[in-house]
Parts: structure tokens; sequence; C-alpha cells
């Protein structure tokens, strides 16, 4: 089972590095995971006192009033990985961003990359170049070449009349 971290692509640009690391979870959480009601979208992960914890990542209990859905949760990694990707985060201006969940016998484990924050005119760009990609696939084989050609001069065409 994998659980995707969907804005990651979108917020920032990611590096190819990638990086596993364990989690450490209580009974109901690794529930939720396997009933894949895990949200990614808003967690960071961050390093304190030389440890790392994943913050705001939101894993909600069934049936239990007194608990925090979004709590720290401590990562386990060694301690050459952890200086490896603190030395990379504070010479490149670089964040630790979780991209997916997944399991491996038995274990629930975290893939974190190394991302740098996109501008709002970056995200508006990808958006565009998303939107591009999605009329070219829409439009007919033989016409590819026309649909380019508008789709790169007037950029605000959001349909392809093939």
């Amino acid at each position: 089972m994998r659980i995707f971290n969907k804005r990651a692509r979108f917020e920032y640009e990611l590096t190819p590095e990638k990086v596993e690391a364990g989690i450490v979870l209580k009974g109901v959480e690794a529930k939720s995971f396997r009933d894949n009601r895990i949200d990614l979208s808003q967690s960071h992960v961050r390093v304190l006192n030389g440890e790392v914890f994943l913050i705001n990542a939101n894993i909600p209990a069934k049936g239990i009033l007194k608990y925090e859905p979004t709590r720290m949760r401590k990562l386990l990694l060694h301690r050459s990985e952890i200086l490896a990707l603190v030395t990379k985060t504070k010479q490149k201006n670089l964040q630790i961003v979780p991209t997916m969940m997944y399991n491996r016998k038995r274990r629930i484990k975290l893939e974190l990359t190394l991302g740098k924050a996109k501008r709002q005119f970056e995200k508006k760009d990808s958006i565009n170049r998303f939107r591009r990609e999605a009329l070219l696939q829409n439009c007919k084989p033989s016409l590819i070449n026309t649909c380019q050609k508008i789709s790169k001069t007037k950029s605000k065409t959001k349909f392809c009349f093939c």
C-alpha cells in the first residue's frame, strides 16, 4: 500500500535523492494506514535536537476521543543519514519533504526527498504546463503540430478544437 503526498510536486521543486525512514506510530495509527486514511499534504519534516520528526501529518484514529491526529511523530534514521540531510538543507537552502508512505515487510516507511520551495509564479507556470500537456493528449495525432502552435502562442487557450 502506498500513500502519496499529492501537493509535494506542486509546492516544491524536488531533487532525485530519496531517503527511506521508519516512523514511530501507535497501533491505531497503523490501522489508519491500512485503511488508507492518512493525509500527508500539509506535513513537513523538522530536525530538532538531532532527531527527525514528521509534523502536521493528519492520521485520524477511529473511535478514540482523546487523540491528536496531527501530533509530532518521530522518524527513525541513522545518525549519518540525519547529518547528511542537515548539511544539504543548510548548504543548498533545501527543505525535507515527505513524499510517500508505504509498507515494507510489515513495517511502515516514509520516503523523504529534498526540495526547494517554489514561488507563486513558478506554481502558475507548472499549472499552465500541466494544462498544455493535457490539451495535447486530447488532440488527434494528425493535428498535434497545429495544437502545439496554438498552445504556445496563446497561453490562455484552454480548449483544443481539433
